[in-house]
């Protein structure tokens, strides 16, 4: 009988993978967060100092890429560089509590796992809302429908390169329409709530929760039943150009 062969993902597995676009408020909490020995690729797209701030809070490891492309695109072309086996895709708007790769390296991977949904929570308010969030993700990750944000998500790169990568039509939802296709697949997409991330930066909530809600909802249900053309698809219906971030610089 062949072994299932579980093991666990290490640091020197792994590579995480981050867009930035005039991230001076978030990024060094960010990169605090990250163990040392970890890589990371930034897809920078920014016109304030983020770039900058990295290449001082972060020399080690760390390769920057600056392309201004939309998300799905940024995460991508940070996959497209990156060798290791396992991709941990994330967002500059949050930080990985203290013990999460600790837990990674004792996740259970077996050769058909080609995904791994982690959990996210808050730092400083909206506490019901992560709550409610990450209880809908765990009932739907068990019921087959993998329900990933791209704030916390690991890929099997060979999986990644399977499937077609991340959809770059779109410009939201491309974390949850990439799952739906790595499941779909025939590989398994796990829920791992051990492994989580902490939001800090609520621009998006603040300007009104039942209205991402909602947004969320709409969207995940139609790309998982894919009734979206291609206009629909490639519209994120005001989602982005509400709150974009304006350049700032460094203190």
């Amino acid at each position: 009988m062949t072994s299932l062969c579980f093991v666990g993902i290490s640091a020197d597995q792994v590579t995480v993978i981050v867009p930035t676009k005039n991230e001076v408020g978030n990024i060094e909490r960010f990169l605090g967060s990250l163990p040392p020995d970890v890589r990371l690729v930034v897809v920078d797209s920014s016109t304030d100092a983020t770039p900058d701030l990295i290449a001082r809070t972060r020399p080690e490891r760390t390769t920057v890429i600056h392309e201004d492309v939309n998300i799905p695109a940024a995460r991508q072309l940070g996959a497209s560089v990156s060798s290791t086996p396992w991709l941990l895709f994330t967002d500059a708007d949050v930080a990985f509590e203290p013990d999460y790769f600790e837990h990674l390296a004792t996740t259970d991977v077996d050769r058909r796992c080609g995904g791994l949904v982690g959990a996210k929570g808050t730092m400083d308010g909206f506490d019901l809302y992560h709550r409610i969030f990450l209880a809908g993700q765990v009932a739907l990750t068990t019921a087959g429908i993998p329900a990933a944000t791209g704030s916390n998500m690991l890929v099997r790169r060979s999986t990644l390169i399977e499937v077609g990568g991340f959809d770059r039509q779109l410009s939201v939802n491309e974390d949850t329409e990439l799952m739906f296709r790595v499941h779909r697949s025939g590989w398994s997409v796990r829920m791992r709530a051990d492994l989580k991330v902490v939001s800090f930066d609520h621009r998006r909530l603040e300007a009104g929760v039942a209205r991402k809600f909602v947004h969320g909802t709409i969207r995940n249900t139609a790309l998982f039943l894919g009734v979206f053309g291609s206009a629909v698809r490639g519209s994120d219906w005001g989602y982005w150009q509400t709150h974009e971030r304006e350049p700032e610089t460094s203190s």
